[in-house]
């Protein structure tokens, strides 16, 4: 063999370890690249082969086994979200237990709202889904006959309801179903809470929900009057056609608020306790309210006598419609 033929034997010699060397070094940095990326498993590297094939890597990658706990919805956060009804099923208020007096009184009740809230008179009345529950004077039983109603009108088959408490000078409808509570109404229209949806509150019965008045305010009849409160009534008569808007409102008499809660609702159903207060008084007080709105009348805590001398308490309901 000539000098020129192993200088050139030579050459393609180095030429092939040169590529063997590189092609294995670049081997190493991928898998050192895979390693350093945080793969729980190393990689498999095989050795290149000499005969001037592309070598490959091959990486072998285990299935990887989570052992963090699924993240899950807190407890917390859902219970105060949630009401449960339950236990006023045994206080005297209307259930689904089967029949008995309150129930059947509340029926009678709900029948006239609900006329008046899809029937014919419907289309003569603005919002006529949204009826307010007030009293001449406090104590009257206002808020027991919002519950009451509205508890029966969720029973319904085909209506859901929507049960706010805007009494917002003496709230009461989360108390008299003793369960707490952290923002309502007001903290919605002082822009403290961003979504309306944030104090809805669910209930036991899918068809009922609840909105809290929350904290008092010393500007509470500019917030109630505001254009915000008037959005929130409009999406609440007009965004579910099968609902019915219950409001716990004010008493009608020196509270300024109750005058503007009368101007958004489509009915008022005014509660009037037997032997408390006069018919004058009565009077005084459906001045207060529009007088384009359906209105009706429950006789609360009326004593009449049976057959054998006992008394029992009774719920009536009259009405004037577009008086």
């Amino acid at each position: 063999m000539s000098t020129i033929e192993k200088a050139l034997q030579k050459n393609k010699q180095l030429k092939a370890e040169s590529s063997e060397k590189s092609t294995l070094e670049a081997a190493q940095e991928k898998a050192q690249e895979i390693a350093d990326s945080g793969a729980d498993t190393p990689a498999k590297v095989t050795k290149p082969e000499p005969s001037g094939m592309e070598t490959q890597v091959k990486v072998k990658q285990e299935p990887v086994i989570s052992t963090e706990e699924p993240e899950t919805l807190s407890y917390e956060t859902s219970k105060e979200k949630f009401i449960p009804l339950t236990h006023i099923q045994k206080e005297g208020f209307v259930s689904n237990m089967g029949r008995n007096t309150i129930n059947e009184e509340y029926r009678a009740i709900k029948r006239k709202v609900l006329s008046n809230a899809f029937g014919p008179l419907s289309k003569t009345l603005s919002n006529a889904n949204i009826v307010m529950v007030t009293s001449p004077n406090p104590n009257e039983g206002k808020t027991f006959t919002a519950i009451n109603l509205a508890l029966s009108i969720a029973l319904e088959q085909d209506k859901t309801v929507l049960l706010v408490d805007a009494d917002v000078l003496r709230p009461s409808v989360m108390k008299t179903i003793d369960q707490p509570f952290e923002s309502g109404l007001m903290e919605y229209l002082l822009g403290e809470v961003d979504d309306l949806s944030d104090v809805i509150h669910h209930t036991s019965l899918d068809t009922l929900r609840i909105i809290p008045a929350g904290k008092s305010h010393h500007l509470s009849t500019e917030l109630l009057a505001s254009e915000k409160m008037l959005e929130s009534v409009s999406e609440f008569a007009n965004r579910y056609p099968d609902r019915v808007v219950i409001i716990d409102s004010p008493p009608l008499l020196g509270i300024n608020e109750t005058a503007i809660l009368a101007n958004l609702a489509g009915q008022a159903v005014v509660v009037v306790q037997e032997g408390k207060t006069s018919l004058n008084r009565v009077s005084q007080a459906v001045e207060h309210l529009n007088p384009d709105m359906a209105k009706g009348f429950v006789l609360n805590k009326s004593k009449q006598n049976n057959s054998d001398g006992a008394g029992y308490y009774g719920y009536y309901y009259g009405s004037d419609d577009k008086k």
